[in-house]
């Protein structure tokens, strides 16, 4: 039952992106137990054996969860809108992002003449 996997064929690269994440946050956690457990004197074979217990531990559950009917159809249907997107051109992306640049620098060179022209203007009355 723990070997099935839940609708093989549909949503694999949700599944599998998903559970290189988790997997990748997991091997962190488990390394910095490690580095944690490598500060104490406790015996080397405690220090190495347990981050790989709850590494292990951890990769079961979630295979588990990735399998689990609920988490899967959600992720088969999350798999299925993204192939409906009408994603922007190369072009569209480029021209919106120069737009973007552009109106931030406006806005910070007008908010800086503002600063500027009110700090000149508070100098003048306070002193």
């Amino acid at each position: 039952m723990l070997t099935q996997i839940y609708k093989s064929g549909q949503g694999k690269y949700t599944r599998l992106c998903s559970g290189f994440v988790a997997a990748i946050i997991v091997a962190f956690g488990c390394w910095r137990l490690y580095g944690k457990l490598g500060a104490t004197d406790m015996n080397l074979w405690v220090v190495s054996l347990v981050p790989v217990a709850v590494f292990v531990g951890l990769a079961v559950l979630i295979y588990w969860l990735l399998n689990k009917p609920a988490v899967a159809d959600f992720l088969i249907a999350a798999e299925g809108e993204l192939k409906k997107v009408n994603w922007s051109s190369r072009r569209e992306v480029a021209v919106s992002t120069l737009v973007v640049i552009i109106v931030v620098v406006l806005m910070a060179a007008l908010l800086g003449t503002t600063d500027l022209v009110f700090q000149m203007v508070f100098e003048y009355l306070l002193s």
